[in-house]
Formats: structure tokens, C-alpha cells, sequence
């Protein structure tokens, strides 16, 4: 495990700051098609993890394949993504974009619902508790005046 955070995560990230910093413009689309890759390799991962572990090598393959993504004289990463990944993206662009553009609509109507019964919720818990205190609680003796 520690050597998938170091491998596939801390060096990929501190290489991908270099990049942006002294924008190289090289550099950083090898990054990104790195961080492309390891997206969907993590999506993977969490499958095969639950379904494929008691494999003998599971653990020792995922660290040699994220080391093959990685090594610059390999160029897993930029090999998946210009042979796979690109192609399929393309070719499926505007149904992704348009999935989440519904997503987000869906995801906003359900946040401004959930809102309005949160509020609908502590409304009618104040109600409720100032009703409960107000037959409750003992009125106070009238004084003559």
C-alpha cells in the first residue's frame, strides 16, 4: 500500500507541480495523460481489488504496472491513453458531456430539495418543542392587583 501512495500518487503529483511551475509544456501533457490513466486504473483497482486480491502477485503486478504508467522509458501512461483512452473519449464526448450536464442538474434540484425539507424538518421541530414547552410548562399563579 505505501508504495502505491509513493508511486502512483505522491511522485506523479510533486513531477506534475514541476511541470506547471516552470511550464513545460511537454512535461505537463505527460502528466495529465498520467493522472487521465490513474483515474480509471483507481476505478479499476476498486473492482479488481474486491473480486481478483487472492490472485498469487495481485499486489506485486498493481505496483509493477503503475511503475510501467510511470517510467519515462516505457511511456505506459502515454500508451494507453493515445491507443485506448483518446479514441474512446472522442468518440464519446458528447454523451459524456451531456451525462453530466443532467448530473449536475439532477445534483443541484436534489441539493435545493433536500434544503427546503431541512428547513420544512427544523421548522416543524421549533413548532412542536414551543408547543410541547408552552402546554408543559405550569402556568404562573395570577397575583391581585
Amino acid at each position: 500500500m505505501f508504495e502505491w501512495l509513493v508511486f502512483g500518487m505522491l511522485y506523479p503529483a510533486y513531477y506534475s507541480y514541476k511541470a506547471v511551475k516552470t511550464k513545460n509544456v511537454k512535461e505537463y501533457v505527460r502528466w495529465m495523460m498520467y493522472w487521465i490513466v490513474f483515474a480509471l486504473y483507481t476505478v479499476i483497482e476498486t473492482i479488481t481489488d474486491q473480486t481478483v486480491a487472492w490472485f498469487p502477485l495481485y499486489y506485486e503486478l498493481k505496483i509493477a504496472f503503475v511503475v510501467w504508467l510511470l517510467s519515462p522509458y516505457t511511456k505506459g501512461a502515454s500508451l494507453i491513453y493515445r491507443k485506448f483512452l483518446h479514441p474512446l473519449l472522442s468518440s464519446k464526448e458528447r454523451e459524456i458531456d451531456d451525462y453530466i450536464v443532467q448530473a449536475k442538474e439532477r445534483g443541484y434540484e436534489t441539493v435545493v430539495n433536500f434544503g427546503r425539507q431541512g428547513l420544512a424538518f427544523a421548522a416543524t421541530a421549533a413548532v412542536t418543542a414551543a408547543v410541547k414547552d408552552f402546554w408543559l410548562t405550569p402556568a404562573p399563579l395570577l397575583q391581585p392587583v
